[in-house]
């Protein structure tokens, strides 16, 4: 074999596991495919944008990791993470106990409160008596579903919806009387020509950590121990640096309306 040959052979081996090594440090983040203005939604030209969006961003340039962002059914997003199909859940999941016997979360990036809203007559009471015999909607396996159905069902119809619009779409059009979520998601919504039109913010719901959890975070898999430790150090890094605080500040219906992690 001619020197020049071992040469080009040497390069070809080296690019390969160049390559490889490259591949493999790629980091795939879920987001579920339905939109969540505004932390994840698509602009028109099908670009993903948002609030986690460009904080997912700012993670990754600070952990100097190749990311890749990967659409996935919100109900089918924990099987994706187990399964390997993805890295990393980052679609406003809530840290939850139930949640932990399955997942590992990294810190806390941000938190917000659950609300209800619902069709305009000045009328916020919320409390399970007074929503007796209404109809309210929520997104399909979250922990919104799962507070309605503890606190509302014995006396009222807690109807799911594979996406968050849905349900909004649904209280718009009469066919719902309320809708419960995070509180900054359904700011987003009444903010919109169609929310302003119809509907109101009727309160917070009264806070229940077991099931509304810590706040949100990364979901990862429990044997992703150096993972996690790489994000939570982004995480605490970025909003040491007060880029969080800059993230939010590009958004100006969070500013005051979610809680950002501590230093």
């Amino acid at each position: 074999m001619t020197f020049t040959r071992r040469l080009m052979m040497a390069v070809a081996v080296t690019a390969l596991c160049g390559f490889a090594a490259e591949a493999k440090a790629d980091i795939k983040f879920g987001v579920a495919a339905e939109p969540y203005a505004p932390f994840t939604s698509k602009d028109p030209s099908g670009k993903w944008v948002g609030w986690e969006i460009d904080l997912m961003e700012a993670v990754c340039a600070q952990m100097k990791e190749k990311c890749e962002l990967v659409e996935v059914a919100w109900d089918g997003i924990i099987p994706a993470l187990t399964a390997k199909q993805i890295d990393v859940i980052w679609s406003s999941m809530s840290i939850t106990a139930e949640r932990k016997k399955t997942i590992e979360f990294t810190t806390m990036y941000y938190n917000t409160p659950s609300a209800i809203i619902g069709t305009k007559n000045g009328d916020t009471d919320i409390t399970p008596d007074h929503l007796a015999g209404k109809t309210i909607g929520v997104q399909v396996a979250t922990t919104h579903q799962r507070y309605a159905e503890k606190y509302f069902s014995a006396k009222s119809t807690v109807k799911s919806y594979q996406t968050q619009d849905e349900a909004n779409n649904d209280l718009a059009a009469g066919r719902l009387d309320y809708v419960q979520a995070d509180n900054s998601a359904l700011k987003d919504f009444l903010n919109t020509d169609q929310g302003t039109a119809c509907c109101e913010m009727k309160g917070q719901a009264p806070e229940d950590i077991e099931i509304l959890g810590e706040g949100v975070g990364g979901g990862i898999r429990k044997e992703d121990t150096e993972l996690k430790a790489k994000l939570d150090a982004a995480i605490h890094a970025l909003a040491k640096a007060g880029e969080i605080q800059k993230i939010t500040e590009k958004y100006e219906k969070l500013n005051g309306e979610i809680i950002l992690p501590k230093e």
